[in-house]
């Protein structure tokens, strides 16, 4: 099993929306078109709830003071959704890590302090070792 000092592997615990800053954002990404998805796929996705700047960055002081507030959800179709928490990695990186029951390595973002989650944005994501693109489709306020 995975161990990450800093998130525990267990089932989160419900945030209740008003416990948060107004800068805490949901966030759905649906893979973009690549080699097999022509189109795209909206059923490969990921949904975060994480805080964004002003400049709609991934804010690092934010996360640090809501850490277990930060999550992820992985969505594939004919699979259960996958749970974890968005972890800061040294330097600017971020990841997914997902909790004990996933049994699932972490993935992490391509350069996520850099990228700006808008609606129509594109991100990418290394999972298992082979680099994804994804598509920003929402970002709404919880």
């Amino acid at each position: 099993m995975r161990s990450n000092p800093e998130m525990p592997n267990k089932t989160p615990k419900p945030i209740l929306n008003t416990s948060l800053p107004a800068h805490f954002r949901r966030i759905r990404i649906e893979l973009a078109r690549e080699h097999g998805h022509p189109e795209g796929d909206a059923g490969v996705a990921y949904v975060l709830i994480a805080p964004l700047a002003a400049d709609d960055r991934i804010d690092a002081e934010l996360w640090r003071q809501h850490r277990e507030a930060c999550r992820v959800t992985r969505l594939r179709p004919g699979e259960g959704d996958a749970h974890g928490h968005l972890v800061h990695r040294g330097g600017n990186g971020w990841a997914f890590h997902y909790d004990a029951d996933a049994d699932m390595p972490d993935e992490v973002g391509f350069h996520f302090a850099d990228e700006r989650f808008v609606a129509g944005e594109y991100v990418s994501i290394n999972e298992g070792k082979k680099l994804h693109t994804y598509r920003v489709t929402t970002v709404s306020r919880l």
